[in-house]
């Protein structure tokens, strides 16, 4: 798969050129922008031009007609000139809003065929830095990067032509300072730009994990007294970007420095040339001050172009950064043609499994076989790292097999669509995400048109019915950031509601009673076997207690089956099982005691 440090080829390549073939369903829109931008700036320097030529010759007092056309094209480019920038403006940002909706919908889609399993390939708070960020800087090329090109070259060619009718040395001039201030100063500030834009990129990237970290474990930061040393992480992140940030503020300063010196030279070769046309008769005097100020009206054209180079960096670099996310391989393959579903009801058999989380990882799960037909409750035990949450991950299509099969009805796994597969097999894992919302909502995520009945009805499977009904708003209650305001064992079982809710003929449970207390997850874990009851029910623990009422125990060591059968057969065999459950029975009455 391709993560952050690999970028692909086509996304190295040409990030740029991806970016403007995504806005080609918009390219009517931002050619509009251009011409109406175009014609804006036209009217600015119009209005300079007929302004001058009208104050000059307004000096000599001629009859009044002879001024009205002048009078008239002033009032003309000055309206103009403010109504076609607002029409510009609404024009590309209506553009540029609908490619980022566009875009942000593809990094959506992107980001839902990695999850979960590609997702930690990118941190946590530099993914996000990618989704906001660097996708918000794109739409910098449709507005900040393409059109002013287009523009200076458009508008700066009829400019000079016109100068050149009226006095040919002035468009000369004219001409050699457009063109030093489109070409090699953009070129320049461009160059020193690209690598500091590089170095910009990381460093929001790392701020902004940082920043996440202390947000999400400010709790935990306070209690072991390492909030300081944290904040001084991020602290030295933001000093980081502040001060690539201000290097790149330099950098605009002295091009747009150079920009103005060029401006006021232009002016002044204009205003010598035009003071010696004038003398030799080749420049009526009336005309003097429009070529030299023309110039002045002019490098509006060009003032924003080394701007515009660096801007033109940083948006090659996210765009580089987005189409990493846009080109990342899921964990699993998509099948080019899904197989249907099979009709229920379903049966899941696993045969001689092999899967591993990287090419030269040894294996995490290594030829382990199960069934999972309607009703029948199989658990999964053994110490962490024996494989059992993998196990899960290859049950949910969230990590591919290398070898062996496993079989929905008949049918592999793999040639099915995986959305459509896991409607059928869900999942309650030890990390199940609370949303910060009401406990209705997060229970309607399993099933938006659920009535009161069944949303009662899936609250009294896992114990939570008379608590709900206790609350002052009831199913209205709010239950904060990752359910903050409510129990660790109240999640728990909010997050199994919500997957009895969803009626998945399969269920996945990932260590449900996980960061609980031994009483609370032993609760937990009876509750749940006696609400999946005709579920075929995968209990992935390594809490032993209660595992009586299961069909089969399987316990996994370095990925492999070890043993295998029922708890009351496993005991009597006094194998690894029984050692286990020795030792986690002994561990309870250690706390009882010490209680």
């Amino acid at each position: 798969m391709t993560g952050p440090g690999a970028t692909t080829r086509r996304a190295a390549r040409a990030p740029l050129a991806r970016t403007l073939a995504l806005a080609r369903p918009v390219s009517q829109r931002l050619i509009l922008a251009t011409l109406l931008g175009a014609g804006a700036v036209g009217a600015g320097i119009g209005l300079i031009a007929t302004s001058a030529w009208l104050i000059s010759r307004a000096s000599q007092r001629p009859e009044e007609s002879a001024l009205a056309l002048a009078i008239v094209a002033v009032q003309f480019f000055a309206l103009s000139r403010g109504l076609l920038r607002y029409g510009e403006r609404l024009a590309g940002h209506d553009a540029a809003f609908r490619l980022l909706a566009e875009l942000r919908v593809q990094v959506y889609r992107s980001l839902e065929r990695l999850a979960p399993a590609g997702l930690p390939a990118f941190s946590r708070g530099d993914l996000l830095a990618r989704l906001v960020d660097d996708v918000d800087a794109m739409q910098d090329l449709l507005l900040r990067v393409a059109p002013p090109f287009a523009i200076a070259a458009v508008v700066g060619f009829c400019t000079v032509t016109l100068v050149w009718l009226a006095l040919p040395s002035a468009g000369l001039i004219l001409l050699a300072a457009l063109i030093l201030a489109a070409v090699p100063l953009p070129w320049l500030t461009g160059c020193l730009a690209r690598w500091r834009e590089a170095r910009q990129a990381a460093a929001r990237g790392a701020l902004g994990e940082r920043v996440l970290d202390l947000m999400q474990g400010a709790p935990e930061l306070t209690v072991n007294g390492a909030l300081e040393a944290q904040l001084a992480h991020a602290a030295e992140a933001d000093a980081q970007l502040t001060r690539v940030s201000l290097a790149g503020a330099r950098t605009a300063g002295v091009g747009q420095g150079l920009t103005t010196l060029l401006c006021g030279l232009a002016m002044w070769g204009a205003l010598l040339v035009g003071v010696s046309a004038v003398r030799s008769g080749q420049l009526a005097g009336v005309l003097l001050a429009t070529v030299a100020l023309v110039p002045l009206a002019a490098f509006e054209l060009v003032s924003g172009l080394p701007a515009a180079t660096q801007t033109l960096a940083r948006v090659r670099e996210s765009a580089a950064r987005v189409f990493e996310v846009l080109d990342a391989q899921p964990r699993v393959p998509m099948p080019a043609q899904p197989v249907a579903l099979p009709a229920p009801p379903h049966h899941i058999s696993v045969r001689g499994v092999r899967a591993r989380h990287s090419a030269h990882a040894p294996w995490a799960v290594d030829g382990v076989d199960l069934e999972l037909a309607p009703g029948r409750r199989v658990a999964i035990v053994g110490p962490s790292g024996a494989g059992k949450s993998t196990l899960a991950s290859v049950l949910l299509g969230f990590l591919a097999y290398e070898q062996g099969s496993v079989t929905l009805n008949g049918v592999e796994i793999s040639r099915l669509a995986g959305d459509e597969y896991r409607r059928i097999v869900g999942t309650v894992a030890q990390d199940a995400h609370i949303f910060d919302s009401t406990l209705r909502e997060n229970l309607l995520l399993a099933r938006r048109g659920a009535t009161a009945q069944e949303l009662d009805g899936a609250l009294d499977r896992v114990s939570l019915l008379d608590w709900s009904h206790g609350l002052a708003d009831g199913l209205d209650t709010e239950v904060g950031e990752l359910g903050a305001r409510i129990s660790g064992g109240q999640r728990q079982r909010l997050a199994i509601a919500r997957a009895l809710l969803a009626d998945f003929p399969v269920l996945v449970l990932d260590e449900p009673g996980e960061h609980l207390d031994t009483a609370t997850a032993d609760a937990i874990v009876e509750d749940l076997l006696e609400a999946t009851e005709g579920v075929a029910t995968l209990l992935i623990t390594h809490h032993l207690s209660g595992l009586d009422a299961v069909d089969e125990v399987i316990v996994l060591e370095r990925g492999a089956v070890v043993e295998r059968g029922t708890h009351r057969q496993l005991l009597r065999r006094r194998g690894r099982y029984a050692d286990l459950y020795a030792r986690e029975q002994a561990t309870r009455y250690v706390d009882v005691r010490s209680e």
